[in-house]
Formats: C-alpha cells, sequence, structure tokens
C-alpha cells in the first residue's frame, strides 16, 4: 500500500489531438500560401495589393503565435484529500479584494465576495481577508461592518450544512423547493432564519445606498469618513474582525483599508492597492501565501484554498511554480454570448495551450501567491530585503517571508499593529523604493496583471492553472455594449503598454530566463491593440476595391482564388469545430465571431490610440473602471442580449464601417463603380462578399440605427459616422479618378 506521502497532490495530464495540430498547419499553410501568391504578384498591382499583402502577413504571423501556444494544451488535475491526508499543518493564507467604486461596484457584490471568502473550507486562524477601497466610500465600510455581523450567522451555518454556493445572494436565489427538498426540519428553520437575515442586510445596504450616506453620524468609527474626497483623503485602516481565540472553526479576521490619496501623488490603480494590502498584511498575518479576487469573483468552490494548495505545497513546487491561477468563470452568462465575453473557448484552447508551456498568464483576479516570490525572489534563492522602504517592521516581515517562516506565531492582537500599517499605507511610502519596479505588482500598465506575472516568469518561475469542478470562482460578465468596450479598450491599452516598454518579452527572453515559447504566448496577449489597425485597413480594401473597380483578390478565373476560398471556409469550420467540441452552440460561435471583429475595429482601436497619445506625450492613459452589477430577472426577455450602445466615440468607427460597406454593396448591386483607366480589371465578387461579411458582422450597430433608447446608436453617433463615411467615399472616388 502506498503511504499517504507518496500520494500525488495533482497531476499534470497533456491532451494531445492530432486532428487539432493538423488543422492548424493546414490553417497556417494557406496563410503562407496566401503571402507568398500576394509576394510574386506584387510589381503587377499597385497600393492595394501592398497592403493587402502587409496585413496578410501580420494574419499569419498572429496564426503562427496561435500555433505555438496550442501545440502542448495540458490539464491540472487536483486532489484535496490526499492534502489533508499527508501535510501535518496548512500554511496561513492571506485574502485581498479589491474595490474603487461604490457606483460601477455596487457594495452588495463586495459584500458578497468576502461573505464566501469567509465562509471557506479552510481552519479559519489560517485565514485573514483584506478589503482594499480606493473609492474610499463610508457605504462600503458601513456595509462591510453589517457584512461581519451576518457573517457571524453565515459562516456557521455554511460549515454546518455543508453549503456548496458560499455568496449568499446566489444561494438564495435557487428554487427553494429544491433547496429544502429532502432536508430537516431544523435546517428548514435555520435556511429560513438566513434567508430573512440576508434580506435585512440587503435591505440597509440599499437604504444606504439611496440616501447616499450610512444611517450614521460622521462619529465614532466613521469620523475618519467626514469630508474625505475620493481621489484625496488620508489612510484608513479599519479591523473589522479578529478572530482572538484562533479557533479553526470561528470567523477570520476582517480587515478594511482604504489607502491614502492626494492630488499630483500618483496612486498607479489597482496595482497600487494590491501593493498596499501587500505590506499592510505583511505587518498583521504576514502569511506566506495571499489570495487577490476582484470585488465580483465570488467563491464557487469552497474547497478552493485546497486545491491551490495541493499545487502550491507539492514538493516539486517550491522551487517551480510561483502562482496558481484560477480560471475566470461568469454567473448567469447570457445565452449564447452575444458579446462574446465568456471566453469559454478562448481557455479551453488558449489557456491550456499556455499552461503547457511555462504556465498561465496571471488574470489579475483568482489568483494564489507566494509572497515571497512577490517580494521578488527567484528560483535560484538569490534574494535581497533592500528596497523595502523605511518601515523596520515591514522590513523584519519580509526578512521572515523571503526565509520561508509562517504567519505571526503566537497570535498577536491586530490592532497593535494599525498605527504602523498607517505610515505604510500612506501615498508618500513608496517613493526611493523598489516596490512597483522590482517588489510587489508592477507599475506602467493599466493591465498590471499581465505585467507582473510576466515578471515572475522571467525570473524563471513556472506558473499553474488549476480547473476544480465545480469551478472556483464566478464573476459577472459584463452585460452590455459600453461596458464591454470599456474593459476590451483598458485590456487593448495596458497591454500594448507593456510592449512598447522595457518590459516588452522579447528583451526577457533574450537577457532573462521567459522561455521563448512563452515570450511568443506574451506577444499573442500583448498586440491585442495593434490588430485594429490591419483589421481595419484589410476591412477599408474591399470598400475601396468596389467604388474604384479594382480588386485585390484573384478574379473567379484565377486558380489561385482556391486560396482564400479554401482559407475561409476551413477555418470558419475548424473554429465551429472548436465551439461544438467545448459544448457551445453554433449561435455562441457566430456571436463570438462576430464580437471579435467589433472588438478588434472599435474597442482595441480605441486603446491602440490611447497608447499612441501616452508615447507622444499628449496623454495619460486611464484605468477605467468596469460596471459590475448582479443578475435581474427584469425587462423584457426579448431585450436579453440585445446590444446596447451610449453617447462613447467608441461607437463610432463601427457605425462608420457599417455604413461603408452599406454603401459599397448598393454601388456593386448598381454598378455606380468609377471604371480604372488603367485597370480594365474591376472589382469581383469576392470583394463584394467581403462588404456582405463586414455588415453581417455588424448588423448589431444596423439595428442600432432603427433601435431607441439604449438600444439605439445615439444620432450624434451616426451623424459622425456619416461624415466619416462620406469623407471616406469621396477620398476613395477621387483617387480613381486620378
Amino acid at each position: 500500500m502506498a503511504s499517504l506521502i507518496s500520494l500525488p497532490l495533482y497531476e499534470k495530464t497533456p491532451c494531445k489531438s492530432t486532428v487539432q495540430r493538423t488543422s492548424d498547419f493546414i490553417i497556417f499553410f494557406l496563410l503562407l500560401s496566401l503571402v507568398t501568391y500576394r509576394l510574386l504578384h506584387l510589381k503587377n498591382h499597385g497600393l492595394t495589393w501592398l497592403l493587402a499583402f502587409l496585413c496578410e502577413s501580420w494574419f499569419t504571423f498572429v496564426w503562427f503565435l496561435v500555433l505555438n501556444i496550442k501545440w502542448n494544451r495540458v490539464i491540472f488535475k487536483t486532489y484535496p484529500d490526499h492534502l489533508l491526508q499527508g501535510v501535518p499543518e496548512l500554511p496561513s493564507v492571506d485574502m485581498f479584494v479589491t474595490t474603487a467604486d461604490p457606483v460601477l461596484e455596487p457594495p452588495i457584490i463586495t459584500v458578497n465576495t468576502v461573505l464566501s471568502l469567509l465562509a471557506v473550507d479552510y481552519p479559519a486562524q489560517k485565514l485573514a481577508c483584506y478589503v482594499s477601497d480606493d473609492g474610499c466610500s463610508p457605504l462600503t465600510y458601513y456595509s462591510l461592518v453589517e457584512a461581519s455581523k451576518f457573517a457571524q450567522l453565515w459562516v456557521p451555518f455554511c460549515r454546518k450544512y455543508d453549503i456548496q454556493v458560499r455568496a449568499p445572494f446566489r444561494y438564495f436565489s435557487n428554487d427553494p423547493i429544491i433547496t429544502l427538498s429532502d432536508s430537516t426540519k431544523e435546517f428548514q428553520h435555520e435556511w429560513k432564519r438566513m434567508k430573512n437575515e440576508y434580506e435585512q442586510l440587503s435591505n440597509k445596504i440599499e437604504v444606504a445606498i439611496k440616501n447616499c450616506v450610512p444611517p450614521c453620524d460622521f462619529t465614532g468609527d466613521f469620523a475618519e469618513f467626514s469630508n474625505v474626497e475620493r481621489k484625496n483623503h488620508p489612510t484608513i485602516i479599519k479591523v473589522l474582525w479578529e478572530n482572538e481565540e484562533c479557533l479553526p472553526d470561528g470567523l477570520p479576521h476582517l480587515v478594511y483599508i482604504s489607502r491614502e490619496k492626494k492630488h499630483k501623488h500618483p496612486h498607479h490603480y489597482k496595482a497600487g492597492a494590491m501593493n498596499t494590502l501587500t505590506r499592510v498584511s505583511a505587518l498583521m498575518t504576514n502569511a506566506p501565501y495571499m489570495l487577490n479576487v476582484d470585488c465580483d469573483m465570488f467563491v464557487n468552490n469552497p474547497k478552493v484554498v485546497l486545491h491551490a494548495m495541493c499545487v502550491l505545497l507539492d514538493s516539486k513546487s517550491e522551487s517551480e511554480i510561483a502562482y496558481v491561477q484560477f480560471p475566470q468563470r461568469f454567473y448567469d452568462g447570457l445565452k449564447d454570448d452575444p458579446y462574446g465575453n465568456q471566453v469559454v473557448v478562448v481557455y479551453e484552447y488558449i489557456a491550456r495551450g499556455i499552461d503547457g508551456i511555462q504556465g498561465p498568464v496571471y488574470g489579475g483576479t483568482g489568483c494564489f501567491h507566494r509572497r515571497k516570490i512577490i517580494y521578488g525572489s527567484s528560483p535560484d534563492n538569490v534574494d535581497s530585503i533592500d528596497g523595502f522602504g523605511n518601515s523596520n517592521e515591514l522590513i523584519k516581515s519580509a526578512v521572515d517571508a523571503l526565509k520561508g517562516k509562517t504567519g505571526h506565531e503566537p497570535y498577536i492582537n491586530l490592532q497593535s499593529y494599525v498605527e504602523a500599517a498607517y505610515q505604510i499605507a500612506g501615498c508618500g511610502y513608496e517613493y526611493g523604493t523598489s516596490w512597483g519596479t522590482k517588489i510587489g505588482w508592477i507599475y506602467g500598465s493599466t493591465s498590471e496583471d499581465v505585467n507582473t506575472g510576466q515578471m515572475i516568469h522571467k525570473k524563471g518561475w513556472r506558473s499553474a492553472a488549476c480547473t476544480p469542478d465545480p469551478p472556483a470562482f464566478l464573476g459577472c460578465a459584463p452585460s452590455g455594449g459600453p461596458t464591454t468596450m470599456t474593459q476590451q479598450k483598458r485590456w487593448a491599452a495596458g497591454l500594448l503598454e507593456i510592449l512598447f516598454s522595457k518590459s516588452c518579452p522579447i528583451f526577457g527572453s533574450l537577457s532573462v530566463k521567459l522561455q521563448w515559447r512563452q515570450c511568443l504566448a506574451y506577444l499573442w496577449i500583448l498586440t491585442w491593440g495593434l490588430r485594429s489597425i490591419f483589421e481595419l485597413c484589410y476591412a477599408a480594401l474591399s470598400a475601396y476595391c468596389i467604388i474604384a473597380d479594382s480588386h485585390f483578390l484573384p478574379k473567379v478565373q484565377e486558380p489561385a482564388l482556391y486560396i482564400p476560398v479554401s482559407l475561409f471556409i476551413t477555418y470558419n469550420i475548424y473554429t465551429l469545430s472548436e465551439y461544438l467540441r467545448a459544448g457551445q452552440s453554433v449561435r455562441a460561435w457566430w456571436n463570438n465571431q462576430r464580437m471579435a471583429r467589433v472588438t478588434t475595429m472599435t474597442a482595441w482601436l480605441f486603446g491602440f490610440l490611447s497608447v499612441l497619445l501616452k508615447l507622444l506625450g499628449l496623454s495619460e492613459t486611464v484605468f477605467e473602471v468596469t460596471q459590475k452589477e448582479q443578475a435581474s430577472n427584469d425587462g423584457d426577455d426579448n431585450d436579453v442580449g440585445r446590444f446596447t450602445f451610449n453617447e462613447s466615440p467608441i461607437f463610432v468607427p463601427g457605425t462608420t464601417i457599417l455604413l461603408v460597406h452599406l454603401t459599397t454593396l448598393v454601388v456593386s448591386l448598381l454598378k455606380l463603380q468609377h471604371p480604372l483607366a488603367y485597370d480594365g480589371n474591376g472589382s469581383g465578387p469576392g470583394e463584394a462578399f467581403c462588404s456582405l461579411w463586414l455588415v453581417l458582422c455588424f448588423w448589431p450597430f444596423f439595428k442600432g440605427l432603427f433601435g431607441k433608447g439604449k438600444h439605439g446608436i445615439p444620432k450624434a453617433t451616426i451623424y459622425k459616422s456619416a461624415t466619416l463615411a462620406f469623407l471616406f467615399i469621396y477620398w476613395c472616388r477621387r483617387i480613381a479618378m486620378g
């Protein structure tokens, strides 16, 4: 019989697929064939073919990056039961929750995430939950105070009855008949009591939000919130709950933090908040492991910490694996993924592929880190305590962390560390230190997660993915056009900031320990914003050729036409098969294909432009918080999934593209082209099909032209787009006329 110590804590299984690799190569071969055809015939054609050659070369490069990523897909499987049998004492974990705006991120969402973390299946004396409120909102603080009272009832209830979904808003949204079936009278009584208590908590928070202030005077615990401004306020740290008796079945520590902010002092957005959480937690509990989640990502699997420890505590992991990343999953996602943001297939094929190289990219939420690695430790144990600042208490805790010592033993009153914590949470503490450059979350990009994960990989560390069933965390996906576009724009801008900085992965693969294939995987992600230029250019080619009666695709009588036709058919059949194998519908496949075009030529374009302005010194990129909201059954079912718009200029490019290609289709059908004097070969069905395809991709914008309210494109946007479309068409005709 195998000894307990020999039982594996996790397994890493390859998922090879000959069909997948063959299909990937066929598409790559067809792309190379198309580029070669362009190159051989370039001298016989004009600027349109040169632009097509450049765009298709870019598409080939991007597919090469995809080919590299998908080559070695792997799946991690963890065994929490083996962990409990083989590990005598579990390590401490500090849990971080970040929120920044009580309007865009309602306190009730943050409260549910915190409650789900406090109730995980893990010894309570080994846990501490820190909430960073970058909005310095008394409403958020009040909500957490009330939540800490409810938690004293909720956490024991979850543990007593082994409740699986420990975010109360999700648990109580289930059908009560199903929830209470085959249960004892005692459970039914306590269930109704818990539901009533949670409704009272929700009502208190809702009333406070409607009144814009908590139902109390700004005295006592709330005195520090009087006259505060969101971007100009002192540090506020409150210990909301202490597990004073170190009870394993008690309630974990709960601490509220709002770091100091002052005008003209950079606060570095979420990265700055994470570094403040890291320093404050280092003084108070100094756990060797840290979990960070966004305020909307609640725990869906109560054994999530045990799953992460299966990887981090494995005998080989100490010198290899830096962090464990759980995938982002979403609850109550709209049917067929109309906004293309549920990333089911992207995770199944792209993310699992990156897992098989040097490990998953840090996703900014649902990730367990080793504290010593966040402090700059490398696999060869070359550590330094320089750059931590002038706090002796922090330096001492950093030394303990780098030496592998666990959290404070024996228990020390958290309140005794608050005064020292105020110092290291000040906005001026980081000046002259290595925070944000060599230590902690890395600054310089609104995508601080990718930047930080890349720095860790550059030191030679690997990372691991963990995909338990049920999913570890669930969050809310953006459910509207404006929110989706804002999120995608921020991602594209932040990723391009990394690409055009000294953190570019190409430098990392040449000078440090970033594997070459991992470098290519990072390039696939970091170049999202650049794709907008090539796709926009390619989209303009078909319109130009129809108006100018030219062509950029092979004519019907040319055998070379089989290349783009085969490529189009093969690619779409292949991607459709991926969606079907992942359990998605044909409609979901089409929605994702459509939204890929919309997102690239709108949100990613604006991300690219914002970084371009930053590089030119004309403006700075801004971290835009996306709207978080709990699922609601209100509204007309017919409107669910319909694209929504607002006055943002981000919708101008999409509307312009639609108007241009609608015009070109009319021009093509009515034969209104201006024939080129120097070329008798006019546009053909290939160019017309490209325009038709783009109209189908931007069909939600077509509906928006006639929609009303949030489902209609604002008149100002239509006027601007119509002007741009007219100028483009006029320009095309002027060029055609010579």
